[in-house]
């Protein structure tokens, strides 16, 4: 029946269209052949669809159906199979169709047992899934697979009218890419191994590990668990966790997220004042990850380009990843003004362009348009909800730490709770809690020295799990 409803789907959507002539290209035999007159139909089940079909057909000037072997389209029947399943769940894939039989099959098979429970799931709306599957789809004829230009304009409007309108970044300084992570290597190329670097502790691990991979960093020193040659900024609850930038040395590089990962800070406006004042200073570049900036319920900024000076000293990275669900999906930016220039004056969007065209390909067609059905105002709308969603479950795991007594900070601002478990190891309280609640946090020192003592907590999952996640915690620590 999938076949026939997506079929039908495709009809509806061509009479829509005002479309006369259709020309059918599917990789199920069965339909090609029943629907041609070829197959006798036998299965009740299909007859209702195949009569509906028909009918669909007579709207048409010319209809020609034509098959596909599967070894030739499976490609794209995986890639827009992956698509479909971002479907919002509260959404119908197809609409009813006056054909009850599905209805009714769901409503026998649910009387076979002994309780049926149905659930909502938040996700993102059918406008995203759809540009994502059409894209999928295309890949059957073999001229579009390649990297479509006009799409990365487009997204590259969108991306600096939704998110940098204000501050006046415009679409040229936008580099798409493929996630903020693969920039912040990319960045990394880009800057080369004879540069230093100041990093936040705790932070994100890519900002240090991709420092190490440049050989821009010293040996490993483990009595205090850091690289030589890196400026670690410590962030703790004592200074708000923002450093206290009078002990910070000079360095080429500044890497600063805010909200951060993984303690949920987020950097005030007068801290990020200071923050663009210091790297001026000091002749330094700012990295700023943004990539967590929706979370964000008060003043602080969501761009450092809302600070004055940010754009002759600031590159911002960010990602459809928290906001829609792309971790897998992959797409994301890198924001490079036209005003951020190196000391002989030379433009470091130019170098940066260099390092991209030479070394990736651009984020794929799909993405794309994923991401700009994301930037619609349903899609916008959407992504909305899953923030919200999502510090919803924060709510829930805060005050389920604070009920037993600990000390959490983050989760206004981030999708991340960071609990203090003084006098321990944050692996010994990690362990404990993977082998007597089996719930998954991580180590607070896997974010850096300044981590120890501290687990985090994550807010990416189903209500559920999070509901119980949380009891699990309260039998362990009650």
């Amino acid at each position: 029946m999938a076949e026939y409803e997506a079929c039908i789907l495709g009809l509806r959507l061509a009479v829509d269209m005002r479309v006369q002539e259709v020309l059918v290209l599917g990789d199920s035999d069965l339909l090609v052949h029943q629907i041609q007159g070829e197959w006798e139909t036998r299965d009740l089940k299909l007859i209702p669809y195949l009569q509906y079909l028909q009918d669909l057909c007579q709207r048409f000037r010319s209809v020609e159906f034509r098959h596909i072997p599967r070894i030739h389209n499976e490609v794209a029947d995986a890639l827009a199979t992956l698509a479909s399943m971002l479907y919002h769940p509260d959404k119908a894939y197809i609409d009813p169709l006056n054909i009850q039989v599905a209805i009714s099959m769901l409503t026998d098979l649910c009387q076979r047992f002994k309780s049926v429970e149905f659930r909502h799931i938040p996700g993102i709306y059918n406008e995203v899934a759809d540009a994502l599957a059409t894209l999928a789809s295309m890949l059957r004829h073999p001229d579009k697979a390649y990297i479509d230009p006009l799409h990365i304009q487009q997204l590259r409007s969108s991306i600096a009218s939704t998110f940098y309108a204000n501050v006046g970044i415009e679409e040229d300084e936008i580099f798409v890419s493929d996630g903020a992570k693969s920039d912040i290597s990319r960045l990394q190329v880009l800057f080369g191994s004879n540069v230093t670097m100041a990093v936040q502790d705790p932070s994100y691990p890519a900002y240090v590990d991709s420092s190490v991979i440049m050989g821009q960093t010293g040996q490993f020193q483990k009595d205090v668990e850091k690289y030589g040659s890196i400026a670690y900024m410590r962030c703790t609850p004592e200074n708000g966790f923002f450093p206290d930038l009078s002990s910070v040395p000079r360095t080429d590089i500044i890497f600063f997220c805010s909200p951060n990962n993984p303690t949920g800070a987020a950097a005030s406006r007068e801290q990020l004042t200071k923050l663009v004042h210091f790297a001026k200073n000091n002749g330094s570049i700012l990295v700023y990850d943004s990539a967590y900036a929706m979370y964000i319920c008060d003043d602080s900024p969501k761009s450092i380009f809302e600070i004055p000076g940010a754009k002759e000293v600031a590159i911002e990275v960010s990602s459809f990843s928290k906001y829609a669900g792309f971790t897998g999906v992959r797409l994301g930016w890198t924001a490079i003004p036209k005003a951020l220039l190196y000391s002989d004056g030379f433009p470091v969007a130019k170098d940066f362009n260099r390092i991209v065209c030479t070394s990736f390909n651009g984020a794929s067609n799909i993405a794309q348009a994923g991401g700009l059905a994301c930037l619609s105002p349903d899609g916008f709308k959407a992504m909305k909800n899953v923030v919200s969603f999502y510090k919803e479950n924060t709510e829930i795991i805060m005050e389920t730490f604070k009920s037993l007594g600990y000390k959490v900070y983050g989760g206004k601002n981030a999708p991340y709770v960071w609990v203090h478990f003084p006098g321990r190891s944050s692996w010994e309280v990690f362990s404990e809690i993977l082998e007597k609640t089996h719930v998954v946090t991580t180590p607070g020192s896997g974010f850096g020295p300044g981590g120890e003592g501290f687990v985090r907590v994550s807010a990416f999952g189903h209500r559920d799990n999070v509901v119980e996640a949380s009891r699990r915690f309260k039998e362990l620590y009650k």
